[in-house]
């Protein structure tokens, strides 16, 4: 067998093995995760994690190979931020609030950094990155003398009857995160996502104030009182900053995954 020859065969060779390798991470894997959720914008501009709340979710993966997957998945949260834990003097003085319940739709392409075979003794583990678009459902409500109220209804930044925020927005899903095997069957990992958002309004909170007058004439005495929450004395003037309009609102999850897969291990066909 001369140089050439040896060459061809190692080639082939190589070929097969790669090819049984893809074709063993080629399958379905469903799971869940359960964790934390976590907002950040105009009622959190310090980025702090003392809000908290329990979320949870489901989804599906199908493994191209074994560096690229395909995922779609549905999650819930809370998300909620209150003036009064800001260091921040004007804040703290603003006074506003809010929390919301949010459900979230994701579908993602999933990157491995390192070969991940199901089973395999070597590549039974590895960090991974997505990315992709996401379609989330919310609703801000703030507590008023024991009562809680739907804020979009509310106006609270001026807006005409008809013409308030969508509570359906889209985003754009990215985050990394790291699994392993426990088993050929079932895997555990640990992910960080989140959630660029195409609004501002997560919190109810985006421009400026406007006359409180104007909105009790159009909404109501309650849409007034909620526009301004402010410690006396008010500091809702016409005009004056409520808000940054210029950077969109943000949420995150934190969760530790578990997901069942059923491929199975196949042996590449060729010819003889």
């Amino acid at each position: 067998m001369n140089r050439i020859q040896r060459c061809l065969l190692l080639c082939s060779l190589f070929l097969l093995q790669q090819s049984a390798v893809f074709s063993q991470m080629k399958g379905w894997e469903v799971g869940g995760w359960v964790g934390a959720s976590n907002y950040f914008g105009d009622l959190n501009t310090n980025y702090r994690l003392d809000r908290l709340h329990l979320a949870g979710g489901l989804n599906t993966r199908y493994n191209f190979n074994d560096r690229l997957a395909a995922r779609l998945g549905v999650s819930y949260g809370r998300i909620s931020a209150y003036d009064a834990d800001s260091k921040n003097v004007y804040e703290r003085r603003r006074n506003l609030s809010f929390r919301s319940d949010l459900v979230d739709v994701n579908m993602l392409l999933e990157f491995n950094f390192m070969p991940y075979m199901h089973g395999h003794r070597d590549y039974y583990f590895t960090p991974y990155v997505f990315l992709g678009p996401a379609i989330f459902f919310y609703q801000p409500r703030a507590e008023l003398d024991g009562t809680w109220y739907n804020l979009a209804e509310m106006g609270t930044e001026g807006q005409f009857r008809g013409e308030e925020y969508s509570t359906t927005q889209g985003a754009l899903a990215y985050g990394l995160g790291f699994k392993v095997d426990l088993s050929y069957r079932w895997s555990v990992g640990v992910e960080l996502s989140a959630r660029k958002v195409f609004t501002d309004y997560l919190d109810d909170v985006s421009g400026v104030y406007v006359d409180w007058r104007d909105i009790r004439s159009i909404r109501g005495e309650v849409a007034a009182a909620l526009a301004d929450r402010s410690v006396e004395p008010q500091i809702g003037q016409p005009g004056r900053q409520r808000g940054n309009g210029k950077n969109n609102d943000a949420y995150a999850f934190l969760g530790v995954s578990l997901h069942y897969y059923f491929g199975e291990i196949r042996c590449p066909s060729y010819n003889r």
